[in-house]
């Protein structure tokens, strides 16, 4: 039986944690700041990221992973004999899984397999654990892009902005709705619905959002995480990620917090102070 060797890439915002412990290959986004570009986690770290554009005032851009990097990696692992499982970003949110089943297109006699997490963020991530846990208890591809296929609709991610000038110049909204939400407080509160980021709810001053950041979870089919790890994202505001800890912790008793850094692919759109939390619904 053929190794299974695991990918993503840095949009997952995987942490090192896991990235060693698993032996994953994560391929880095491209980030553009200022006209110079950087790879994701390679030359740019994400707190080096937010103080960059929060002290510049900048708006970043991101290019997505090209077939040739796919090639490149998809062809040594497959040079080295083993089968192959990358699991992208939602498809409908990027075209990096497109671009990576080109790349599988061109390498015809490798055994490469491509999965849709319809998800963003640490969502893609808690589909790469999974396969991890999976492969190493000896279950075979198949069974590994069954279990996945099965379980991706059931995890939650949400977020939410702090910076509306960065949903105004991403062109999530408006300029005069971006300069109105500013002067009243508002915070938008985004969802991962089907693969694409949704704004489907609003906090008035940061004092409210945590408590309706779970009231939408609520609404949204999670309930009681005692059997759970939640993950909660942060930026460079350790205040707010502790404020929403502790409500999470109050209101949905999760058996287990930890932490990961949002990366440059939601930070671009939702800028320094972006916040948020990714579950499973029960």
């Amino acid at each position: 039986m053929n190794e299974i060797k695991i990918i993503c890439d840095s949009l997952s915002d995987i942490t090192d944690k896991y990235i060693e412990k698993y032996d994953i290959e994560m391929i880095p986004l491209n980030i553009i700041i200022n006209g110079r570009e950087y790879k994701d986690r390679v030359d740019l770290d994400g707190e080096k990221f937010y103080k960059l554009i929060r002290d510049e005032k900048v708006v970043p851009k991101t290019s997505q992973i090209t077939y040739a990097d796919f090639y490149q990696v998809f062809e040594k692992y497959a040079k080295e004999g083993m089968s192959i499982l990358y699991i992208s970003a939602a498809a409908k949110a990027t075209g990096t899984y497109q671009s990576a089943m080109l790349a599988k297109g061109d390498l015809e006699e490798a055994d490469i397999h491509i999965v849709d997490s319809n998800s963003l963020s640490f969502g893609i991530a808690l589909a790469v654990i999974k396969a991890c846990e999976l492969r190493d208890e000896g279950k075979s591809i198949e069974q590994i892009i069954d279990v996945l296929e099965n379980e991706k609709d059931n995890t939650y991610v949400t977020f939410f902005c702090d910076d509306l000038d960065y949903l105004s110049k991403g062109g999530r909204i408006s300029s005069v709705k971006a300069k109105v939400g500013t002067v009243l407080g508002i915070k938008p509160i985004c969802v991962v619905n089907d693969g694409l980021v949704d704004n489907v709810a609003n906090a008035r001053g940061k004092k409210h959002i945590a408590n309706k950041m779970i009231e939408v979870a609520r609404e949204n089919g999670v309930s009681d995480l005692t059997n759970q790890t939640v993950y909660i994202g942060y930026t460079d505001d350790i205040k707010e990620r502790d404020r929403l800890e502790e409500a999470i912790v109050e209101e949905l008793n999760p058996r287990k917090i930890e932490y990961f850094m949002i990366g440059s692919g939601i930070g671009t759109h939702g800028g320094p102070g972006t916040t948020g939390f990714i579950c499973k619904k029960v």
